[in-house]
């Protein structure tokens, strides 16, 4: 190990390779954990398709080949809406529409909550006035 006084001179430790080779076999081993080995490969469904027209002519490009229905069902799923494919939100801004049907069921002849529009006969007079007004307005 050097001395103090050393590196007070701007002088460097020589490189220690044991160490390095410690800090590379610790980094190396972190890496491996996390590793994971994928081979399920798949379209993504998110990603809109576009697929070419073969020649009129080709018979390759004619011939139909089997359906995945792997494949088909992931593309369903993904235009489904995210009440149909997921139990919960996922985000804290699905939560605002999630839950949409009603607590009560409505019931026209409970006037405690419903509250309908009325007309008198001032309302009417109004009505047509302004009804008038508007008219006046647009044919200038």
């Amino acid at each position: 190990m050097a001395t103090p006084a050393a590196n007070t001179k701007g002088e460097k430790e020589p490189v220690n390779i044991v160490h390095q080779n410690a800090i590379l076999c610790e980094t190396i081993k972190k890496e491996n954990q996390c590793q994971r080995l994928y081979t399920n490969y798949g379209v993504n469904p998110f990603k809109k398709m576009y697929t070419l027209t073969g020649k009129p002519n080709s018979q390759h490009d004619s011939d139909e080949g089997e359906e995945d229905e792997y494949f088909l069902e992931i593309i369903k799923r993904s235009y489904q809406e995210p009440e149909k494919k997921y139990e919960f939100p996922q985000t804290e801004a699905q939560e605002v529409g999630w839950f949409n049907k009603p607590l009560l069921p409505q019931d026209r002849s409970d006037r405690r909550l419903m509250h309908p529009r009325k007309n008198t006969e001032i309302t009417k007079y109004m009505d047509a006035a302004w009804r008038q007004k508007e008219q006046q307005e647009n044919l200038q």
